[in-house]
C-alpha cells in the first residue's frame, strides 16, 4: 500500500512539472506571435522585375537603452579615463536610446540652495546629441522625504512654492527641446512632502511651469513596485486621479528592479495590460536582473557563481521578451550595465575588467540577431516584394541604388520605389 502511494505521489510529480514546462512552452509561443504582430509592420518594394534588393535594419524605433552614470561624464569624475572611452563605446555599441542615472536631479543640480550646476548634464547632451541617441531626463522633481535638500524644508510654503516654480520654469527653459521627455515629479504614491506642504494640485502646477519653460516638453510617471503587482492599484488609481485634475500625462513609466533573482511573469504581464488599457505609452525606466530584493543588493560584497551568471541571462531574456512582446510598451531601459558604474553590480552586462557576461551574449542575441530584419531576397515578375520588419530605421540597397528608410509603429507600413 506504501508502495502504491509512493508511485503515486511520483506520477503526480512528474504530470505537474510536465504540465508546467507545456505551459511555459505555451506562453512563449503567445508571446512569440505578440511580437510578429505588433512589433513588425511592412515594407513594400518596387522595381526592376528581378532586381536584386538588400534589407538591412539600423536600429530599433523600440528603445533599448540604458542608464549614463554621471561618474562618465562630470569634469571631476572618479573614473578613469581608459573606462570612460570603453563604456562610450559599449554603450553606442548596445543601446539606442538613454536616461540621465543622477545628473538632472534637483539635488544633483543644486544641493546647495543657488548653485546650479548643469555641467553634468549638458556633457550627456553633447554626447546623445553627437551620436543620434534620444535621452530622457530623470527626474526634476522628486517628493520622498529623504531626497528633499535640507535647504527647501526650511522654507515656508510661499518660498517652497517659488522654488518649485523656477525650479521648473528655469530648467525646461534651459533644456529647451533636448531631451526626449522627463520624469515630472518621481515616485509620488511613495511620498510626496510638496503635496503634503502645499496640497494636492502641486503636481499640475509642476507641470504647468515646466510647460512654461519647454512648451513642447513631454512629461512622464514614474514609479517603483508596479511591475510586481504590489502596488500596481495604487497606481492605476494615482493616474486616474492626475487626469482627472489635467495633468499633461505623455506616458507612464515603471521601474524594473523591484525584484529578486528572479521576477515573476505572470505578474509583469498582467501589470502591463492594466497600463496598457489608459492608452498610453509604457516604459521600463530601471531595469536590474537580480534587483533590487535580491541577496546581492542587500549584501553588494557577494559574488555571483556562475550558474547565478547563467539563471540571470534567461531571466532577463524572459523579461525583454515579456516587455516586447506588450504593444504598450516603448522601451526598456537598464539601470546600468557595467560593474564600475552600475548600483547593483552583479545585475550588469560587462564585469569591472569589461568582459562580458552571459547577459551580454542572451541580450545581444535578441536585439541584433533574434528581433532584426537583415535580408536579401529578387523582386517578383512584377517587380514587387512586401518584408515583414521590425519597425525601425533601415538601409536598402539595390545595385547603385541606396536610401535610408524608416518604418514605424503608427504607421504600420511603407512604401518605396527603386
Amino acid at each position: 500500500m506504501l508502495k502504491t502511494f509512493r508511485y503515486g505521489i511520483l506520477i503526480f510529480i512528474f504530470l505537474f512539472n510536465f504540465l508546467h514546462v507545456y505551459t511555459q512552452v505555451i506562453n512563449n509561443e503567445n508571446i512569440d506571435r505578440s511580437i510578429e504582430k505588433y512589433r513588425k509592420g511592412i515594407i513594400h518594394i518596387s522595381g526592376k522585375p528581378g532586381a536584386s534588393v538588400t534589407v538591412e535594419q539600423l536600429e530599433h524605433e523600440f528603445w533599448f537603452g540604458c542608464a549614463l552614470s554621471s561618474g562618465i561624464f562630470s569634469d571631476r569624475s572618479w573614473i578613469s579615463e581608459a573606462d570612460r572611452e570603453i563604456y562610450k563605446e559599449k554603450f553606442i555599441g548596445n543601446f539606442n536610446s538613454a536616461v540621465t542615472e543622477n545628473a538632472v536631479k534637483w539635488g544633483s543640480m543644486e544641493e546647495n540652495r543657488g548653485r546650479i550646476n548643469y555641467t553634468t548634464s549638458d556633457n550627456i547632451l553633447e554626447w546623445t546629441e553627437a551620436n543620434d541617441i534620444p535621452c530622457r531626463g530623470h527626474n526634476l522633481y522628486w517628493g520622498i522625504d529623504k531626497f528633499v535638500q535640507p535647504w527647501l524644508k526650511i522654507m515656508d510654503n510661499d518660498e517652497l512654492l517659488a522654488a518649485l516654480e523656477k525650479r521648473g520654469r528655469e530648467t525646461a527653459a534651459h533644456f529647451n527641446g533636448r531631451f526626449a521627455e522627463y520624469d515630472l515629479n518621481n515616485e509620488m504614491i511613495h511620498g510626496n512632502y510638496y503635496e503634503d506642504r502645499l496640497g494636492r494640485d502641486i503636481t499640475l502646477k509642476m507641470a504647468q511651469w515646466v510647460l512654461e519653460g519647454d512648451p513642447e516638453a513631454k512629461l512622464w510617471l514614474n514609479d517603483y513596485d508596479i511591475l510586481t503587482g504590489r502596488r500596481l492599484d495604487d497606481y492605476m488609481e494615482h493616474i486616474r486621479e492626475l487626469q482627472s485634475m489635467g495633468v499633461p500625462i505623455s506616458g507612464i513609466g515603471v521601474q524594473g528592479h523591484l525584484h529578486g533573482e528572479t521576477f515573476a511573469r505572470e505578474k509583469l504581464q498582467e501589470s502591463l495590460d492594466s497600463l496598457a488599457t489608459f492608452g498610453l505609452p509604457v516604459r521600463i525606466t530601471e531595469f536590474n536582473i537580480p534587483g533590487q530584493r535580491s541577496k546581492f543588493y542587500r549584501n553588494k560584497s557577494l559574488e555571483i557563481t556562475e550558474e547565478e551568471e547563467l539563471q540571470k541571462a534567461k531571466e532577463l531574456e524572459d523579461y525583454y521578451r515579456i516587455c516586447f512582446a506588450n504593444p504598450a510598451v516603448e522601451g526598456i531601459l537598464m539601470w546600468g550595465f557595467w560593474e564600475g558604474a552600475n548600483w547593483i553590480p552583479v545585475s550588469s552586462l560587462y564585469r569591472m575588467d569589461w568582459s562580458p557576461t552571459p547577459a551580454l551574449q542572451t541580450y545581444q542575441d535578441l536585439i541584433f540577431e533574434e528581433w532584426n530584419t537583415s535580408v536579401t531576397l529578387q523582386l517578383d515578375e512584377d517587380g514587387n516584394a512586401a518584408v515583414p520588419a521590425f519597425f525601425g530605421k533601415y538601409r536598402i540597397t539595390s545595385g547603385d541604388n541606396e536610401m535610408e528608410i524608416s518604418l514605424r509603429k503608427l504607421e504600420g507600413s511603407l512604401s518605396i520605389e527603386l
